[in-house]
């Protein structure tokens, strides 16, 4: 049990590094350098290609050894939890339907207020909440509707990675949008939706 729990965690690091060092500025500028203009065009895919190999073992792992049970939801409060993770699955696609420059490594890599780092546009789920990823994260986690051993460990230790995520995303979109980004982020919350929206 503790050996099986020993190796989740030791997988869940190693995912969290290489998702770490790929979506790093540093590493995107040697992209950038070495692959030139064709990076943005594939850089995306990729990225996400090597988060779904490197995340698939920890899958894998957590469906093989889940460990002891810790408690399974009764009907219908399971069909609200499951309802309830549909919505998120269905939301998180317009997290980059919704602000596709945000994602552009140019843009990213840009000074605020020049041509490359772009407006900041806040429109769609964006007026709501600040990170829609990070909301939809957690929803997708704990609204399992059965929890065992293992899967609290994983689930404990991924929303700590994915709110570290999250500070850090911003640092980076303040760099890129300088005051206008600030400003955003006094008038709406990162992870609670804000009932009135952004104007």
């Amino acid at each position: 049990m503790v050996s099986s729990t020993i190796i989740l965690v030791f997988c869940l690091v190693a995912f969290a590094a290489i998702h770490s060092l790929t979506a790093s500025l540093p590493f995107k500028r040697f992209i950038m350098r070495v692959v030139g203009s064709r990076a943005e065009r594939y850089y995306m895919p990729v990225y996400s290609l090597i988060a779904f190999v490197t995340i698939a073992p920890l899958v894998y792992l957590l469906i093989k050894n889940p460990g002891p049970i810790l408690y399974i939801v009764p009907s219908p409060w399971l069909w609200l939890m499951v309802g309830g993770q549909l919505i998120a699955v269905i939301v998180a696609p317009r997290t980059l339907l919704d602000a596709p420059h945000r994602f552009k490594l140019r843009s990213q890599l840009s000074a605020p207020k020049t041509p490359e780092a772009g407006p900041l546009n806040i429109r769609g789920i964006y007026r709501w909440v600040r990170d829609p990823f990070l909301l939809s994260g957690l929803v997708i986690m704990w609204l399992t509707p059965f929890m065992t051993v293992n899967l609290l460990v994983i689930y404990i230790l991924s929303t700590i990675y994915l709110y570290l995520g999250s500070l850090h995303w911003e640092t980076r979109l303040v760099s890129q949008f300088g005051d206008e980004y600030r400003e955003y982020q006094k008038r709406v919350h990162r992870i609670i939706p804000h009932s009135g929206g952004y104007p």
